[in-house]
């Protein structure tokens, strides 16, 4: 049977020293990794280079509310731990929620889905939405960067050799936004790869024009998609039915036309005209439901009554 040589470091610190040092592979919850790696049943997964052992680093376990208001996430911080946690973004707590069956949720870690650099990845959409930064930690010191400009396209990211992802912190909640929207489509409501997940916020001036709206969505493309060209469309104006049109024409056009067949586009556009159009009516209620009768994945609409 093949070694794989694996260091277990019990600090933070310890855990930078390592990588400054070695050449190795930080590994967490390992749903991805474990993957990527497999061979043939019975064997060990066959790992090119060392593996770090950081799950159980508590400085990476943290989920907390810094002196800005800001929430910031550990790392290490697993899904079910995000999507239970009320101090995290209400965007991310659904993605959380829905990513694969709970015994991935137990394992899989935020770090992780955000290293695994996929575009069909669970938190990337969210956290794309609410302009969240990844820390990055090494002994040199720490650097903070978006994680829409960490994530560079699909499995590459800006990340140095000695580098750590340590933090995610992320500077809005649903607290910022008058109207919210997550929806995830897939074959089941979890334990599913997304055929495509959109993530929606808006808030409204005191005149009842669009202050802020925000638009993101993953299995796009390279990377997940935001486009903060289509969502000046909408802000500093009053929603209409034409202009609903011209923000959902113009996402249609950032996308991806490799990675988005027609019933994915379709879905989009349903799901961009439903949250538009009942914002627009200021209801009492914060979330805009999906369903309610109404139908995303390109099928006819219910008849009405």
């Amino acid at each position: 049977m093949e070694e794989v040589k694996c260091y277990m470091p019990s600090t933070l610190k310890e855990a930078l020293e390592i990588k400054s040092k070695v050449d190795c592979i930080p590994l967490a919850g390992g749903s991805d990794l474990m993957v990527a790696h497999k061979r043939t049943l019975g064997l060990t997964p066959r790992f090119d280079k060392p593996v770090m052992i950081i799950r159980n680093l508590k400085e990476l376990r943290k989920i907390y509310v810094n002196d800005k208001g800001e929430c910031c996430i550990g790392s290490a911080c697993t899904s079910t731990e995000i999507a239970e946690n009320p101090l995290c973004p209400w965007h991310l707590r659904q993605a959380a929620s829905r990513m694969g069956a709970i015994g991935l949720r137990n394992s899989a870690t935020i770090g992780g889905n955000i290293a695994n650099a996929s575009p069909k990845g669970d938190t990337p959409g969210p956290l794309y939405l609410l302009d969240a930064r990844v820390k990055l930690s090494s002994v040199n010191g720490e650097r903070e960067e978006l994680v829409s400009d960490f994530i560079v396209k699909f499995r590459t990211l800006d990340l140095k050799s000695d580098e750590l992802i340590t933090e995610i912190i992320v500077p809005y909640s649903e607290d910022d936004f008058d109207y919210i929207f997550w929806h995830k489509v897939g074959t089941r409501k979890a334990n599913a790869i997304s055929k495509i997940t959109l993530s929606q916020a808006i808030k409204f001036a005191s005149d009842g024009t669009v202050a802020d709206y925000r638009v993101s969505a993953t299995a796009t493309g390279a990377k997940t998609n935001r486009s903060r060209d289509v969502e000046n469309i909408i802000i500093g104006k009053k929603i209409t039915s034409s202009l609903i049109e011209d923000v959902i024409k113009a996402f249609d056009a950032v996308i991806s036309p490799r990675a988005m067949p027609e019933f994915r586009r379709e879905a989009t556009r349903r799901m961009i005209r439903r949250f538009l159009t009942v914002s627009a009516t200021h209801p009492k209620e914060k979330v805009i439901d999906t369903y309610d009768g109404y139908y995303v994945t390109g099928q006819p609409e219910p008849r009405r009554k």
